[in-house]
């Protein structure tokens, strides 16, 4: 089959931060030291010869940069310091363009100030917005001494727009996985993939989503190293999962006027959230400060981007209901508008077109990989049942 050559793709993958490719010359040590790779899906040196050769199609067909999970074994073992696993983190980001039809998400991190400036730039409409169809500040508190937010920001409005955002991401990201699908099947054009296959392969899926169990058999850093790793990235995802269930599904229940007991649910769900939030985040921005892992040494500003919107989101939504509650009305209604100009910028660029998404890619990757081993072993039986020709 004839592939085109892509050659702007090394210096692509260069921008995105694969800065040393070009030293690399394929002895294959980054694949036999990676403990996620095996005989079906070898990598890193095959992703690093198809971003060489300019092998785009190849490229954007592989599951593999999803399976790496960035243990920095293979960048600390290169004979040629060619940064291995800082390829796959680029072929990653390389990825989430490619997958994204609009092309926003290529411009997106080919050029940061572009991400900053569509930041800045959502966060200045969100606040207009508000200054313009917002409700009284009334410094009247309720029986409890609470601040009567929803007087200021009606939840049934704000609502009914978080459902209407939610929606466009969905249609957005959503597209994104059927272009992501295609590009991968399409590597095996031969393979015959019955309905069945993507039913069963659903547990892969769900799975890997809330856990990312993958991840732990990751153990090139060491075991403890790992399952730590683990746990700080999982505190970000379940934190950031119950905030987005509670703001999107729940937020009637959620933002209320009402002052609750410390030990009501609409409180300590709340509480846990934040903290695991806060951890998980702050964590991860003091390793790419401090850089003693060689994951966290070379970081992209699309890294940096998204961890301070995500903190800055964190902090002031609790400073938000810590002001509401003690009774400081107009330190309430600033810090949410606030609030909300991070969260919305954060959600509509970081969702569909920059890192946020390979909250979908990377389990996704992992389910199509067991459809096709599926569908494999379904046409390997079906191949052994037919009848063999009679030899005259």
């Amino acid at each position: 089959m004839a592939h085109v050559v892509n050659t702007d793709l090394v210096d692509d993958l260069k921008t995105l931060g694969a800065r040393q490719i070009e030293a690399c010359f394929n002895c294959g040590n980054c694949t036999a030291v990676c403990p996620l790779s095996k005989d079906d899906v070898a990598f890193p040196r095959r992703i690093i010869r198809y971003v060489q050769t300019g092998m785009k199609d190849r490229l954007c067909g592989s599951i593999e940069p999803w399976l790496c999970y960035y243990c920095g074994q293979c960048s600390e073992t290169c004979p040629r310091n060619a940064k291995p696993g800082e390829l796959m983190m680029a072929a990653r980001r390389y990825l989430i363009g490619a997958y994204d039809w609009t092309g926003i998400g290529r411009r997106l991190y080919l050029d940061s100030r572009v991400e900053l400036g569509a930041v800045l730039g959502l966060a200045a409409i969100v606040v207009v917005l508000f200054v313009l169809f917002a409700g009284p500040m009334t410094t009247e508190l309720t029986a409890e001494g609470g601040v009567k937010l929803n007087t200021f920001a009606p939840a049934r409005v704000i609502e009914l727009l978080d459902w209407g955002m939610g929606g466009l991401l969905a249609v957005l990201l959503l597209s994104n996985v059927w272009r992501m699908h295609r590009w991968i099947m399409r590597r095996e054009p031969g393979l015959k993939v019955p309905l069945g296959a993507y039913i069963r392969g659903l547990a892969t899926l769900f799975t890997h989503f809330f856990t990312q169990k993958q991840w732990l058999g990751c153990k090139g850093a060491g075991e403890r190293i790992t399952a730590t790793k683990w746990f700080k990235h999982f505190c970000i995802f379940a934190g950031y999962v119950t905030m987005f269930v509670l703001i999107v599904v729940f937020l009637r229940w959620f933002q209320t006027d009402a002052v609750h007991p410390i030990w009501h649910p609409q409180r300590w769900v709340g509480y846990i959230a934040t903290g695991a939030l806060l951890y998980g985040v702050g964590s991860a921005l003091v390793a790419r400060w401090q850089k003693r892992h060689e994951s966290h040494k070379h970081s992209h500003p699309s890294d940096w981007i998204f961890l301070v919107l995500l903190l800055l989101t964190t902090v002031s939504g609790i400073l938000v209901h810590l002001f509401r509650i003690n009774g400081l009305a107009y330190a309430t209604y600033v810090t949410y508008v606030i609030h909300m100009a991070v969260l919305v910028p954060m959600l509509v660029v970081e969702v569909p077109f920059s890192k946020w998404a390979h909250l979908a890619y990377r389990p996704i990757a992992l389910y199509l990989q067991r459809v096709q081993q599926q569908a494999r072993e379904t046409q390997a039986r079906t191949a052994n049942l037919q009848p063999q020709p009679v030899q005259s």
